[in-house]
């Protein structure tokens, strides 16, 4: 049995084909998926989605690299995490790629987000892209660790990956450990402890091979298990396994 991780399938892209896409997942062993909110605005379509179906999950942030949506604060991040279905706060994080200016708003959202994740009593889904070392400098400063969470689609080192391990944090891969190019990734993946590993695809993007190119979506995650497998020398099940079960320590659910 597999789990995505992450995924938006809520985007009108995948949502307009849900009951495909939901059979689809049954087909390849895929049990479960956690649909991750990326604003406020979207959110109730998203927790109506995870709510029509046992097999989804939820989660409500907002995505560091979008700057014109309406800001969060605190007490409307826990109040939307009180639903039973919503299991977790983000994603949210620090993304310098585009805004190579290192904005101060990201990080004060970012900040936002963790002291919710403490109050709500949820873990934090973390983005994580050209700015790790203030993503790990702020988790530490807002004591991240008493949540934890997931540092979803990583492509950092090995250093960024153990720094966040330390402070309680899954790592995540996505179909970007399957791509050539990814070498350097794979030696990363092939060192994290199994207790600390998690599998994604962040549909509908960055579907793995053999889909690259294509629209992903959650059935696709076992390509990822499989690469893995691959990397860390073990089956495709003992991958299943212990990502499944990471998936239900961390944000407490299929149990």
């Amino acid at each position: 049995m597999f789990v995505d991780s992450h995924c938006h399938i809520d985007f009108p892209e995948l949502a307009a084909q849900l009951e495909a896409l939901l059979a689809r997942m049954a087909a390849n062993d895929v049990v479960a998926a956690l649909c991750v909110a990326v604003n406020l605005e979207d959110f109730p379509r998203l927790l109506a989605l995870a709510e029509s179906d046992p097999r989804l999950f939820a989660s409500v942030g907002v995505h560091p690299d979008y700057p014109d949506v309406d800001e969060p604060d605190v007490a409307t991040l826990v109040a939307r995490a009180a639903h039973p279905k919503v299991v977790a706060i983000g994603e949210t994080g620090l993304d310098y790629y585009r805004l190579t200016d290192a904005p101060h708003w990201q990080r004060e959202r970012f900040r936002v987000h963790i002291r919710a994740a403490r109050a709500a009593n949820k873990p934090l889904i973390v983005h994580m892209r050209s700015a790790s070392e203030d993503t790990v400098r702020i988790l530490r400063e807002e004591g991240a660790e008493a949540v934890g969470g997931v540092m979803h689609c990583f492509t950092g080192d090995w250093a960024s990956a153990e720094a966040a391990m330390e402070l309680g944090f899954c790592i995540s891969f996505s179909g970007i450990v399957t791509f050539r190019s990814a070498a350097d990734l794979r030696e990363v993946a092939a060192r994290i402890p199994d207790e600390w590993l998690l599998i994604e695809t962040d549909s509908p993007y960055l579907a793995p091979e053999p889909h690259r190119g294509k629209r992903c979506e959650p059935a696709f995650v076992r390509h990822v298990a499989e690469r893995l497998a691959l990397v860390r020398g073990t089956s495709v099940e003992r991958i299943a396994e212990i990502t499944t079960n990471n998936f239900q320590r961390i944000f407490n659910v299929l149990g």
